[in-house]
């Protein structure tokens, strides 16, 4: 995979490629099941951060980080800003469970949903789109470990918005 093309997502099962703005009004369509998702910039617009961008402040924490270090972050040549995962053995968590978290989250809500906040100071977060790959029978943490190897390989970093693998 090389993290550049909507169609490669498809080959590999990932189905949704809706824009978080469409996720805002409705995140019912987002499946119950554990998986792993991408949120991608198809933005053909020039890039712009937000010193304060539009996550909520969990446990008192501020979300944001420095203009200069969220352009060090950032990852040219590449679709994938972020690579999560929804559910594990033993949890109830899901594909629509997590991905609402992360949207509340983004809409200012004090929410547990940490990762990924750095797509908040993208001036298009609304304009994000996101994918996602229902794993029924496979282990979603050890799916995404992979993908950002992967990543990583091709990088030589993780994705824009992934701090930790």
């Amino acid at each position: 995979m090389n993290f550049n093309n909507i169609e490669e997502l498809k080959m590999f099962g990932f189905i949704g490629f809706k824009k978080m703005s469409e996720l805002f009004e409705d995140s019912l369509i987002i499946p119950k099941i554990k998986g792993v998702y991408f949120v991608l910039n198809l933005d053909s617009k020039p890039l712009e951060f937000l010193e304060i961008g539009t996550g909520g402040y969990f446990k008192g924490k501020n979300p944001n980080i420095s203009v200069d270090e969220l352009k060090s972050n950032w990852i040219d040549n590449t679709i994938a800003v972020y690579i999560g995962k929804a559910g594990k053995d033993g949890s109830d968590a899901t594909l629509q469970s997590r991905l609402r978290q992360y949207i509340k989250f983004g809409q200012g809500g004090n929410i547990g949903h940490y990762g990924g906040r750095l797509i908040w100071q993208l001036k298009n977060s609304k304009n994000l789109v996101v994918c996602w790959k229902e794993l029924p029978t496979e282990d979603p943490r050890t799916v995404e470990t992979n993908l950002i190897k992967q990543f990583v390989s091709i990088f030589s970093n993780r994705p824009f918005a992934n701090l930790a693998d």
